[in-house]
């Protein structure tokens, strides 16, 4: 690895950190501050969610349904914006409690551009998808 992809890798790990905190008692306000207020948010429900409040009513939407979650960002690779933003590419896996102490996992692909603000690295554009079982074609 070079120093870009040292940094990347080290600030995308503080990323992680906040996200899985926020998610371990699924705080829809501690999540929505892993983000810009800015952020551009394509998740696991129908919809485009732009800016912290409706980042925050994502996250909200799933108040009773999901108990906790951690998430593993792997395979990532970065490339290098500008000295304070970078973007990664490559899949998330999660594990989640459901209500009824079910459990679920999934692995998706994951895009996010992570920039540095006010002192700490937050996720200014997200995008989680399936992997498609064929071409779209």
């Amino acid at each position: 690895m070079n120093r870009t992809t040292d940094a990347a890798c080290a600030a995308l790990a503080q990323v992680q950190l906040a996200w899985n905190t926020a998610a371990r008692r699924w705080d829809a306000g501690m999540l929505t501050a892993v983000y810009t207020n800015d952020a551009l948010f394509f998740g696991g429900r129908p919809g485009h969610s732009v800016g912290a409040g409706a980042i925050r009513e994502y996250f909200a939407s799933y108040e009773g349904v999901i108990e906790s979650a951690t998430l593993a960002l792997v395979e990532q690779h970065f490339i290098r914006l500008t000295d304070d933003c970078f973007l990664a590419q490559g899949y998330g896996e999660f594990s989640f409690v459901l209500s009824g102490d079910r459990q679920s996992r999934s692995r998706l692909r994951t895009t996010l551009v992570v920039a540095l603000q006010q002192g700490e690295w937050k996720i200014r554009q997200h995008h989680f998808s399936s992997t498609p079982e064929s071409p779209p074609i």
